[in-house]
């Protein structure tokens, strides 16, 4: 039994109390009742400038665990930090409703740096409201979408002292910066402490504006650098130019060879023996969604879209594997000119996986392929960096069937059941380590900008995501 620390009430909630709004109401009105007080809370939680991958700001990231916890025993939850070789996890639970559904609910405090700064138009960290959008970064990855499902369970216990169904909440740190921290420590827990029915996160964009979605599919991940060396040292390219492999030149070579420039199909022999073929219901799935093609590409400041003809744009970003080259070092890079043939060039490549493909089998592929297509006068090295399984998770079950009411009850629409061409490597991790169904169901928008500048979330939104949060725990518990 966790006994860390004293669970106290909120002083927005005191004072609610105080001014007799502890009567019993609707989950629907005890949110709105506190959606206000719930948006200062969000404010001061994006205040923090919670940057993992910078260790300048430590201090920041472990006051922003302790804002978590703080938050987590206000509502009412029975929590602790749990300490690891990074920053620490963040657990909470309530589990006065025995014989009912336990469902975990997983986020992230941690965030991403907020460069270019010259490109926002407020303090990154200064949550900002603009048109009914809360702007700063986190707004929406993840720390707005996390905290709604905290609020939520906040606003129920407040007006209730009770919740209908079992609730336990995890939150990381370093989800930005590699996530090893909560992979260790659900590979050795095995559910002893985040045992649950089934687990919810939200951290991801919905389908489209008012059509909220359930994620059952992810991409994996294998990135690399692909690094080739030539010469000891730069060289005059008017002295040795023509005489001298360049590896710049090798480099482009080599990367040409990887994709087919007019269908995007990935050249590795090999690449796509794995791939798991969508099913029947999956492709008339995307052929009946409202999704207008020319105006998506219009948004992106695209004249159309490029990739295999043969397949649904949708299909190409959800449920295709791909390649894409991130960045190239190499050379001079200041202005102006300075003839050099540089001594070493690197790429930064990813591979978005598919089931059943492997990290391991398409990163010895691609090493293979390097190699083989690589010209003389150089030496190629193809390092892997990172990775994480693809996921595919039931779309429909008790647990999966309860989020789609909820959204249904409070967006007044049926989800899309979709997949999602992004990866969260913690995902295919609790359902190796727990054995349970996972269930993505975001509340951001396509357009929210995670990652960029002026990184944005949809007030309502938030406010939604509170609401779907207790009809998702009063449809477990049986009162849906």
């Amino acid at each position: 039994m966790l006994t860390d620390g004293p669970v106290d009430s909120p002083a927005w909630l005191t004072r609610e109390r105080a001014a007799g709004m502890n009567r019993p109401m609707s989950s629907i009105d005890a949110v709105e009742a506190r959606r206000e007080a719930a948006l200062d809370q969000l404010k001061a939680f994006l205040a923090i400038p919670s940057i993992s991958t910078d260790p300048a700001y430590r201090d920041d990231v472990e006051r922003c665990a302790d804002f978590v916890l703080d938050e987590m025993r206000a509502a009412g939850l029975v929590s602790r930090r749990v300490p690891t070789e990074g920053y620490p996890l963040i657990y909470g639970e309530w589990s006065g409703a025995p014989g009912r559904p336990t469902v975990l609910f997983y986020g992230h405090y941690d965030v991403q740096p907020p460069d270019p700064l010259k490109e926002w138009r407020n303090d990154p960290f200064e949550a900002t409201i603009e048109d009914g959008r809360i702007v700063a970064r986190g707004a929406t990855d993840d720390k707005g979408q996390c905290f709604a499902h905290l609020a939520g369970v906040a606003a129920l216990l407040a007006d209730a002292g009770e919740l209908p169904a079992n609730v336990k909440f995890i939150i990381e740190g370093e989800e930005e910066s590699g996530g090893e921290a909560i992979d260790a420590f659900v590979r050795a827990d095995r559910g002893e402490m985040i045992g649950c029915d089934a687990v919810v996160v939200s951290d991801g964009p919905m389908f489209a504006p008012g059509r909220p979605s359930i994620v059952y599919g992810l991409r994996g991940l294998a990135y690399c650098e692909i690094r080739v060396v030539g010469p000891s040292k730069d060289l005059h390219s008017g002295h040795w130019g023509g005489a001298v492999a360049n590896p710049l030149n090798a480099l482009a070579q080599i990367l040409a060879s990887l994709q087919d420039p007019v269908t995007g199909r990935v050249l590795i022999p090999g690449f796509y023996d794995a791939v798991r073929p969508l099913e029947d219901w999956e492709r008339e799935g995307l052929r009946t969604l409202d999704f207008d093609e020319a105006a998506a590409a219009r948004g992106l400041g695209l004249e159309e879209f490029w990739g295999d003809p043969e397949r649904h744009v949708l299909e190409r970003r959800w449920a295709r594997p791909s390649l894409d080259v991130h960045g190239v070092v190499g050379g001079y890079q200041g202005e102006g000119g300075k003839t050099v043939i540089p001594s070493t060039a690197l790429a930064k490549v990813s591979m978005r996986l598919v089931p059943d493909q492997t990290a391991a089998a398409i990163v010895a592929a691609l090493r293979a392929r390097v190699e083989e297509v690589a010209p003389p006068g150089v030496v190629v090295e193809v390092v892997e960096m990172n990775g994480c399984a693809p996921m595919l998770s039931p779309p429909r079950g008790p647990v999966a069937d309860a989020v789609a009411g909820a959204l249904e009850d409070v967006w007044g629409v049926a989800p899309v059941l979709q997949r999602h061409g992004g990866s969260i490597p913690i995902v295919s991790t609790f359902l190796e380590a727990l054995g349970v169904p996972v269930i993505l169901a975001g509340y951001g928008l396509p357009d929210d900008g995670p990652h960029s500048p002026n990184e944005k979330f949809e007030v309502e939104n938030f406010v939604n995501g509170m609401k779907t949060t207790v009809r998702l725990l009063e449809r477990l518990g049986g009162a849906g």
